[in-house]
This record gives structure tokens, sequence and C-alpha cells, in this order.
């Protein structure tokens, strides 16, 4: 897998509004927010796509959508409701090859998105 940009924030080697992470995690705030709340939930692992997920990346998968659940919790959107999005690939509006997880809220949702 290429280097990426999140690859670099799951590092520490680049600044990010990070509001959580863990030794499997990294949250931060999007830098080009598409709702009131749009945080990127990565895995300090690099996996480029949903497409590369394997049997043995069940448990880190699960814990990105724990996260997202705490974060919508402390971002007190979780009552209202959010929604969780992984694009895969370009025509899924996969832009960044490392897999994240947007949850967003804050704003009534639409669907479909667009």
């Amino acid at each position: 897998m290429s280097e990426t940009v999140f690859g670099k924030i799951a590092r520490g080697e680049m600044d990010a509004d990070i509001l959580y992470q863990d030794d499997e995690v990294v949250a931060f705030r999007d830098l080009n927010p598409q709702a009131p709340v749009h945080i990127l939930i990565i895995p300090r692992k690099p996996i480029a796509t949903l497409n590369d997920v394997s049997a043995e990346d069940a448990a880190l998968i699960g814990r990105l959508f724990q996260v997202a659940s705490m974060l919508a919790a402390r971002e007190g959107v979780a009552e209202q409701g959010y929604r969780t999005v992984i694009n895969c690939n370009a025509q899924g509006g996969q832009t960044v090859y490392h897999l994240h997880v947007h949850l967003l809220g804050g704003r009534a949702l639409q669907w479909p998105p667009g």
C-alpha cells in the first residue's frame, strides 16, 4: 500500500485534531466536514480498502464501530442520530486509500446522500 496522509496521522507524523486514540484506532475531525460533526475513525494498521479486510481484521473493524458509537455519544449526536459510512474505491467515493469510517451527525441527514 502506498503512503497516505492517514498513515502519517496514525503514526503521529502529521498533525490532526485527534479526538481519540489507542493502540489500534485513531479518530480525528475531518478537514472538510460534511456535517456539524464529521469525524474520521481509522485503524492504525494500514488497510487500503474495505475489500482488503481479512478475517484476522474482524475484531479491529468492530473496534472502529465501538469507537464511533463512543464518539457519537461524546459529541452529543447519539440520541438524535448519526450516520457511519465507509467508502470503497473510486466509484464508492474513496479518496484516501487507508480504510476509514466517517461519523456524521449534528443535522438531519438525507437519503440517498446525493
